[in-house]
């Protein structure tokens, strides 16, 4: 009994030596490759007006006047945005969650189009705003920059060029997150670097780019690159009503 009980645990241990090895190896080989320090920025007038000039590029006027945003991120979470209302529709599986984005208790949640209410209501809001956070950010995040939870720093970059360093204070939903934005001669956003208490690397890149122009005038991505992996929104309409 003790030999195949040794044998047992033998076993059990080549196989999580196996299946853990390759993945250890392979996030000391990204680690040592892409972590990077946050870079230093200086705050002040030289920040804020490189950070209009990308919302310049980005013809923010035509962002601020659509009222209506619909989208789908990763074809898992589908959006129905009334800017107008500050309402957000969220759709998953079999439920709908209606986002009152400025009082969250007001907000209701639906399974198979029925109303419910209590302890499963309250979960529900809760995981379609933590869904609505994170995927809002890749599709209209550039934007974003002179929201009052955000500190804004211009940061030269090893060629020489200016990027903008973008710093979510104590009271945003992700305080301490920062992203390096990237941006081309125009100030238009190519990529980002983040670092961020979801990632185990500092300073992973991510790509923003393939924009689309919606009826409204308004420019969102439609695919982001991080490493060899893509995050894709697609059904994406933006109406000014």
């Amino acid at each position: 009994m003790a030999k195949k009980s040794k044998k047992i645990v033998k076993i059990v241990s080549g196989l999580v030596i196996f299946l853990t090895l390759p993945s250890l190896l392979l996030f000391c080989f990204l680690f040592f490759k892409y972590n990077e320090e946050l870079p230093y920025g200086t705050q002040g007038k030289e920040a804020d007006a490189l950070a209009y000039k990308m919302l310049e590029a980005l013809d923010y006027d035509a962002f601020k006047n659509t009222n209506y945003i619909e989208w789908s991120f990763k074809k898992r979470h589908h959006y129905e945005w009334d800017r107008e209302k500050n309402i957000c529709d969220v759709f998953w599986k079999e439920f709908k969650v209606s986002l009152d984005l400025s009082d969250h208790s007001k907000s209701k949640a639906f399974v198979h189009s029925f109303n419910v209410e209590s302890d499963l209501a309250q979960d529900l809001i809760k995981k379609a705003l933590k869904y609505y956070n994170t995927d809002s950010f890749w599709l209209v995040a550039p934007y974003r920059v002179f929201d009052e939870d955000m500190e804004r720093r211009i940061v030269t970059l090893k060629n020489g060029d200016k990027g903008l360093l973008i710093t979510h204070t104590e009271n945003a939903y992700n305080p301490g997150d920062s992203y390096l934005w990237l941006l081309d001669d125009t100030g238009k956003p190519t990529a980002f670097k983040m670092w961020t208490s979801e990632l185990p690397i500092d300073g992973i890149k991510a790509s923003w780019s393939d924009w689309t122009t919606t009826e409204s005038g308004a420019q969102l991505p439609t695919f982001h690159k991080i490493l060899v992996l893509g995050i894709e929104i697609s059904h994406i309409k933006g109406i000014q009503e």
